[in-house]
């Protein structure tokens, strides 16, 4: 009975060896999937010139940054990271067709209109000064989010740091155009100032969600660090900065932040109210290495379940269980069984989590989500994940949920998407209009001349009571390469239904370190195009040429604004964003589902709009909506539309209104 109770155990061992083994044979082979000639001639991208604000590119552009003295020499890897972009309606004249930039290489946010913005939308491109908040050369932004924090229907902007917690930037009422005088910088997180210096937490963050996490009809949102509260970017600081303490289950990060929107006031001294609402995520899931957050409503009660991914270790899927007023998650997992490789079962990865984005991947009306991780052919051949929902409806998801399952599988091989190399944010979206998801992915990591890879794989085989100090990490310096020449991915589906990368046949594969994506349809044509922030390089905008395009049906969904006297003034656009709603429509080609995205990912923001592409159907559309009203009721509503773009207000009911 021993003996047989010993093989027992063993043989999910063995077979997730045989697995692991089989997956990593397969791998050096995953770019090879057929198709990719015949997909790509469907599809055409333009580059176009991103205006930049005057002068700008006179000045010194930094390849490399100033940090602590314990990161000395692995600065290059420090350096890895800070590049954002985004693509949303900024001048509120119902199009997106404006862009807020992080660019590493001037450490400047940068605010400015895409290169298809017709001349009414055009403005001098400006930078975002934080002052008179304190902000001094420690700090560098990480990120900038679009979004509407008064709820009076003008755009303003979340900005995230390395050394200091986030500033909303709250447009002004009396405002006509965006400018630098346009905007005020409030504190997210309350602190005072006596001397002009910065006092607060030392936060580091890398990945932000932005979201109605508790149904109140106001924007929360999750903030996610990666360093723990340190003096990262100061060379005379202390040092008091810490690696990782596990590549695969690292829990000594900086972690993650959930802050709950309590009031606001717009007008020529805008406001926002949010707290820090404690115990909103349980504590042993919330010290990981955040680089990338995302959410959706997965079970029917317009409340977003959100997953965290974390770098060295365990991503994290939150069961949203909140009430208006009160932010809280569980979590769940997924089950392994014996042919399941550990890092397969969601929630128990090893893996590197980076970026993450919800869509519908199969037209089933479910959310499905990708996670981009390492998976460098002989490098760390780790894998990207799909995970591919299984609940047979809202009400079965919510039960699994409630009992700390996840009903999810790991699919990203049989999709074609396992493989990509060094990657970080990914989107989804219909550039064809053909009713299926195509996949924007960022790739690269340290750009050099000398291949340091051996490094670090040696890096990967330290003892984990090492592993925490930068000391004893190899160096990673200016003209070290690690992944430093891999390419943007674009993944689109090959006659066979599974995905396979283009981007070299479209000249998108600019061998140059790539960091966030952002799609918008920023022509009001219902067509999307998309942005990509690179890392010491300068932000990509491609405009979608392609020469034949199916139908689409995009929603611009908004609730009654807190001031509906001078909205429509200014910067303000029809209404507020709805955020939180979800939509599902149904064609005689099938369903699908999409939402309102508030923000998320791996510092990249696509614009609020709700898009599906209908492929040739011009018929009718069955529309049903899901919301929640500004006091947390519960809407639902179907309606008929036609292909096209509508604006639609959401009350206790759906209203369609005509645009500005």
């Amino acid at each position: 009975m021993r003996l047989r109770e010993r093989l027992r155990r063993l043989v999910p061992g063995v077979l997730v060896v045989v697995v692991g083994t089989s997956l990593s044979i397969s791998a050096n082979g995953a770019v090879g999937v057929s198709g990719g000639a015949q997909a790509a001639a469907k599809y055409k991208f333009q580059e176009l010139p991103i205006t930049l604000p005057p002068g700008y590119d006179n000045q010194h552009m930094n390849t490399i940054r100033e940090v602590n003295p314990a990161y000395y020499k692995i600065r290059s890897w420090i350096s890895a990271v800070g590049a954002s972009i985004a693509i949303n309606d900024v001048t509120g004249h119902g199009r997106a067709d404006g862009m807020c930039v992080v660019d590493t290489r001037t450490n400047k946010v940068i605010v400015t209109y895409t290169p298809t913005a017709p001349a009414g939308d055009r403005f001098t491109p400006f930078t975002l000064d934080a002052a008179p908040l304190p902000y001094d050369d420690t700090m560098a932004p990480t990120g900038c989010a679009p979004g509407d924090f008064t709820g009076d229907g003008r755009m303003g902007f979340l900005v995230t740091y390395w050394g200091r917690t986030p500033i909303l930037f709250l447009p002004k009422s009396d405002a006509k155009t965006p400018s630098p005088s346009a905007y005020a910088p409030r504190e997210l997180v309350p602190a005072r100032s006596l001397d002009g210096k910065y006092h607060g937490p030392r936060w580091n963050t890398d990945a932000v969600y932005i979201g109605d996490l508790d149904g109140s009809g106001h924007p929360s949102m999750v903030v996610g660090n990666y360093w723990p509260d340190s003096d990262v970017l100061d060379p005379n600081g202390l040092k008091n900065v810490v690696m990782p303490n596990s590549l695969s289950s690292g829990n000594n990060a900086g972690g993650d932040h959930v802050l709950r929107w309590v009031s606001a006031a717009s007008g020529t001294d805008p406001r926002a109210n949010y707290v820090e609402q404690e115990n909103a995520i349980p504590f042993q899931v919330s010290t990981g290495w955040s680089l990338a957050i995302a959410g959706a409503d997965l079970t029917g009660d317009a409340l977003p379940e959100v997953y965290i991914a974390n770098d060295f270790g365990h991503g994290h899927f939150l069961y949203n269980k909140s009430t208006p007023g009160r932010i809280k998650f569980i979590e769940a997992k997924g089950v392994r069984n014996p042919t399941t490789p550990k890092s397969f079962a969601l929630g128990n990865g090893s893996f590197k989590g980076m970026g993450v984005d919800f869509a519908d991947l199969n037209g089933k009306g479910k959310f499905d989500f990708l996670v981009s991780n390492i998976n460098v052919p002989w490098g760390l051949q780790e894998s990207n994940f799909v995970f591919v929902n299984q609940a047979k409806n809202d009400a079965e998801m919510a039960r699994q949920l409630s009992s700390g399952t996840a009903p999810f599988t790991q699919e990203a091989q049989q999709y074609g998407l396992a493989w990509t190399g060094w990657c970080w944010d990914v989107k989804t979206g219909d550039f064809l209009n053909a009713g299926e998801q195509d996949v924007v992915q960022t790739d690269g990591f340290i750009k050099g001349s000398v291949s340091r890879w051996n490094w670090l794989q040696e890096a990967a085989t330290m003892n984990d009571d090492l592993l925490s100090n930068p000391a004893m990490w190899p160096n990673f310096q200016p003209g070290d390469d690690v992944s430093g020449h891999e390419a943007l991915a674009f993944y689109v589906r090959n006659s066979s239904g599974a995905y396979v990368n283009i981007s070299s046949a479209l000249g998108l594969a600019v061998p140059t370190p790539t960091r966030a994506v952002a799609t918008g349809d920023t022509t009001g044509t219902g067509t999307l195009d998309f942005a990509v922030a690179r890392q010491w390089g300068p932000p990509a905008f491609y405009a979608n040429t392609a020469p034949h395009r199916g139908n689409a049906l995009e929603l611009k969904l908004y609730r009654p604004s807190t001031n509906p006297a001078d909205a429509s003034n200014g910067l303000g656009a029809i209404r507020a964003p709805a955020y939180g709603a979800t939509v599902e429509i149904t064609t005689p080609q099938g369903t699908q589902i999409s939402q309102l995205d508030g923000g998320g990912g791996h510092v990249g923001f696509r614009s609020f709009d709700v898009h599906f592409g209908l492929g040739p159907y011009a018929g009718p559309v069955s529309v049903h909506i899901r919301w929640r009203d500004v006091n947390g009721a519960l809407h639902q509503q179907k309606l008929s539309l036609m292909p096209g773009v509508h604006n639609l207000v959401l009350t206790g009911t759906v209203q369609e209104v005509s645009s500005r």
